[in-house]
């Protein structure tokens, strides 16, 4: 249900973003989920507390923002550095909340661990103060004046001065007779127009997507404001249809895995899975039913062994950044991440293997730095390959689909892997050859190329 909550909101909150900027969504998203999160903990019954919980997955949706609007403010030599270098800090708020867990569930409960956990959200919300609303939306909804105050505020803080100049907005050229070309100087949905020159038309340093050579004399008619903004429409444009099916099936792959890999790890611990040696956590305590009858779910309490299990686990996510760094720089966005799922698909049929407690977190070990290597790469081609009248709206519907994989993952890692093991980690390995193929064959490299400002 968190991811059902995801899933839904995450395709408004990206529409939303396009069309009224990545700050307020932010803000919004962040103010929703440390709500929700800290009404949780007073959750009164079970329903309530699932309920609660699919608040915070509506409200967690809109994070992703906050990657856009880095992206948008990055340089293009520096994105394929900086944002990997992000998993740094989900890494942290990972290890802390199992650290959390492993002192506050066995004395105070579960009710306290969430009231601190929501304690940096809380925190974080005075921050938005200091973050900015993206330049590139700015200008692309033709606010360069915000964009440009933005842009000074930027060089100030680092003792700079911007470069000579006028900040201005891509232009759409188009013939005097075109019907967006009206006598009252804008077009039928309010964009500014301007007659132009066909010098100015036919220079090359003139930013123009669409233009069309009209027959009455020399001059044309540029469009200032661009096309509408945060449409479904355009993501199954001609131009990104095939993009846009191949990164959904990426995305519904590394999420099926992801948490596919996070939920088995539970499953491998409590179960008599490492050639014959017992988790600590095997003793079960039986729920009791309200009417007294037994129910079938067991709650199996971790011991200090599982968390150190989880922690370390958790900690290869980080393991393989340095090389997911390199591979997204050097080899480029779409091959280094058909490497990584094709070595992800590898090592879920090598947790069949018999081995020790050792060798098993090993192979969990390197499968969470595969799976978050996974995620760093798809986060950022996705916020690169679609401009910015749609950079929101593509990264929330690809968000939106994953959630789908998060939703039956956990009936692949629990419920059919209690009956096959084998069965349960062939599906996960062969979704994940499927995402590797797809994204081997992806049509566009985003490998040094600049962020696109419209369709």
């Amino acid at each position: 249900m968190v991811f059902f909550g995801y899933m839904v909101s995450s395709v408004l909150f990206g529409l939303l973003a396009d069309r009224y900027g990545r700050w307020k969504i932010l803000l919004l998203s962040f103010l929703w989920g440390a709500y929700f999160s800290l009404l949780t903990s007073f959750s009164p019954t079970y329903i309530w507390f699932v309920f609660l919980r699919t608040m915070v997955g509506c409200g967690v949706s809109g994070h992703a923002q906050g990657l856009i609007i880095k992206t948008e403010f990055l340089p293009t030599k520096y994105r394929g550095y900086m944002l990997p270098l992000s998993q740094v800090f989900w890494l942290s708020g990972s290890l802390l909340i199992i650290g959390l867990a492993s002192v506050v569930i066995p004395t105070i409960g579960w009710r306290w661990l969430i009231r601190i956990a929501s304690i940096p959200g809380i925190v974080l919300i005075l921050a938005f103060k200091f973050i900015p609303e993206s330049a590139r939306f700015n200008v692309s909804t033709g606010n360069t004046q915000a964009a440009l105050t933005t842009l000074q505020h930027i060089a100030k803080m680092n003792r700079s001065a911007l470069p000579e100049g006028q900040l201005v907005e891509p232009m759409l050229l188009l013939s005097p007779a075109s019907p967006l070309c009206s006598n009252s100087g804008r077009s039928g949905n309010g964009q500014i127009l301007s007659p132009v020159s066909s010098a100015l038309a036919n220079d090359p340093k003139t930013p123009k997507t669409k233009w069309r050579r009209g027959m009455c004399g020399a001059k044309l008619c540029a469009v200032f404001g661009q096309e509408k903004r945060g449409r479904f429409a355009d993501l199954l444009d001609a131009k990104y249809l095939r993009t846009t099916l191949q990164i959904w099936v990426i995305w519904l792959g590394i999420s099926f895995a992801y948490y596919g890999v996070i939920l088995a790890s539970a499953e491998l611990l409590e179960r008599d899975l490492v050639c014959g040696a017992k988790s600590e956590s095997q003793a079960a305590v039986p729920s009791e039913d309200s009417e007294g009858s037994q129910s079938p779910c067991y709650c199996h309490l971790f011991a200090p062994s599982d968390y150190r299990t989880m922690i370390i686990s958790t900690i290869g996510e980080i393991a393989l950044n340095p090389l997911n760094i390199l591979g997204i720089n050097f080899l480029g966005r779409r091959l280094s991440l058909s490497v990584t799922m094709g070595c992800t698909a590898l090592f879920f049929l090598l947790l069949n293997i018999c081995t020790s407690s050792a060798g098993l977190i090993g192979f969990l070990f390197t499968l969470r730095a595969l799976v978050a290597a996974n995620f760093n790469t798809i986060y950022i081609y996705t916020a690169e390959v679609y401009p910015t009248t749609m950079r929101a709206l593509g990264m929330g519907t690809s968000g939106s689909l994953c959630r789908i994989g998060a939703m039956v993952a956990p009936f692949i890692s629990q419920v059919l892997m209690s009956a096959s093991i084998l069965g349960a980690l062939c599906l996960f390995s062969s979704v994940c050859v499927v995402g590797a193929i797809s994204a081997f064959t992806l049509p566009i490299e985003t490998k040094g190329r600049a962020l696109q400002q419209i369709k």
